[in-house]
């Protein structure tokens, strides 16, 4: 495997987790959308959902520890029924709730109200928009899927998120088209937030860049093009040993919608699950053990480690 290779050329094998300070939950994988870029290949036929019972595990789980940032997925995580109740729940135990929104999920039917919800329990969005053009990001994420955005921006402003530093927080996520890396984070959050005012009056706390993984729908857009290797050869050439420090598998453990545990989303997504010497599942998790635990890797974590690095709160370096 070629990442462990080069980690081990760099002293930093095994690749082992510092602590534990967010739950990342994915609480299933439907989706309104099925964007081409997303590693989840969520979409309106997929059926798997958390139910009640592991929702409870993981309350547990944030009752029983001292890990105060749930860190919530999908999927478009509106979709679970249990929803509310996992935040609800979360907020009485004092934690930080972060949730992962697409924006459009607002205008389905019966999400309209999701954004006074989210206000009212004090909700932490991180919003996916890959450009601030539409025509860009309705060729990535659907016809249409820019308007509804820009309206479900504007309501949140309208909300309070957004718009002061010591409020309520809504980020953006850029991703870039294609095979391109993320340009350098700082730069871009300035150009968002510069034309989002410009051409909608839209204002925002910070962004985030992500690299797109070489897995899920974005592997098959690779390798329908025959793209894959030159793709990979691309994010092995950039490995950049400072982002090691600052990638999200050393920081959080990952639930997967039926409970299993995961050192992050993406292998969640390829079916790596932890090492067979550490609890597998919700219903066995043990914060001690799991904040000290070697990190499962594949040649796809080379996307975490290119360029500035690539983690949950984008730019790892």
């Amino acid at each position: 495997m070629e990442f462990i290779e080069t980690l081990k050329k760099h002293n930093c094998y095994p690749l082992r987790a510092s602590k534990i300070e967010t739950l990342q939950v994915n609480v299933g994988y439907r989706c309104n959308m099925t964007c081409k870029h997303c590693h989840v290949e969520a979409g309106p036929s997929r059926s798997e959902m958390m139910d009640l019972d592991t929702i409870k595990a993981v309350i547990d789980i944030l009752a029983g520890s001292d890990i105060r940032l749930l860190d919530i997925t999908g999927g478009a995580p509106e979709f679970n029924p249990h929803l509310r109740f996992l935040i609800e729940e979360a907020r009485t135990l004092g934690c930080h709730v972060m949730v992962r929104s697409n924006l459009t999920i607002y205008s389905e039917d019966g999400m309209e109200d999701m954004p006074l919800f989210y206000r009212d329990h004090g909700i932490e969005l991180v919003a996916s928009l890959p450009y601030y053009q539409g025509e860009v990001v309705d060729r990535v994420r659907g016809e249409h899927a820019f308007e509804k955005s820009i309206r479900a921006l504007r309501t949140l402003n309208n909300l309070g998120f957004g718009v002061d530093p010591g409020g309520l927080k809504l980020d953006l996520v850029h991703n870039p088209q294609g095979m391109f890396f993320p340009p350098c984070q700082g730069r871009m959050e300035e150009e968002y937030r510069r034309e989002l005012d410009r051409r909608y009056g839209v204002s925002f706390n910070n962004l985030f860049t992500l690299t797109n993984m070489p897995i899920g729908r974005f592997r098959k857009f690779l390798v329908e093009r025959n793209q894959l290797d030159r793709y990979m050869e691309r994010l092995r050439k950039s490995f950049n040993p400072a982002a090691v420090e600052g990638i999200m598998c050393r920081y959080l453990i990952n639930v997967g919608w039926d409970g299993t545990l995961y050192d992050c989303d993406f292998n969640q997504m390829i079916g790596l699950s932890l090492n067979d010497k550490y609890p597998g599942t919700v219903r066995e998790f043990d914060t001690g053990i799991l904040a000290e635990r070697e990190i499962a890797v594949d040649d796809h974590c080379f996307g975490c480690t290119a360029g500035q690095g690539s983690s949950c709160q984008g730019a790892a370096a």
